[in-house]
């Protein structure tokens, strides 16, 4: 029931050139143990390969009904500069390749209140509603 247990099967391989990268459908055989860690994941694939850890997105995993098995998906870029281009930036989030700064809420309603008085081209610029003087 330890991660020496764990076996890792690929599927569906396929080699993207368009996308500079391999992807696969990875069947994890997990007995004895909840399910496997992506970190655990990404390292055992990176080795396979032959390639670094932060080139290794796996994601989507379901664990089987009676547990023991899961299935997900994996991608493995060539290069980090390939990954950064094509992988969406909240998996690039997950794995600490990119930070994603979020406004607060109460900012964004505000900033969305105070539009609903502007005019056109005025909202982009973010200018001050005038006041009226009649």
């Amino acid at each position: 029931a330890d991660a020496s247990t764990v076996t890792i099967r690929t599927r569906k391989f396929m080699t993207n050139r368009l996308l500079q990268r391999k992807q696969m459908v990875v069947d994890v055989i997990h007995p004895g143990l909840a399910n496997v860690s992506k970190i655990e994941m990404r390292e055992k694939l990176a080795k396979v390969f032959k390639s670094e850890t932060d080139l290794v997105f796996p994601f989507g995993f379901r664990t089987q009904f009676g547990g023991g098995r899961s299935t997900g998906f994996v991608l493995v870029y060539d290069s980090i500069d390939a990954a950064k281009k094509f992988e969406p930036k909240y998996r690039l989030a997950r794995q600490g390749l990119v930070e994603i700064k979020r406004i607060a809420r109460k900012q964004r309603k505000e900033r969305k209140n105070r539009n609903k008085k502007l005019h056109g081209t005025e909202k982009a610029k973010g200018k001050k509603a005038k006041k009226s003087n009649d």
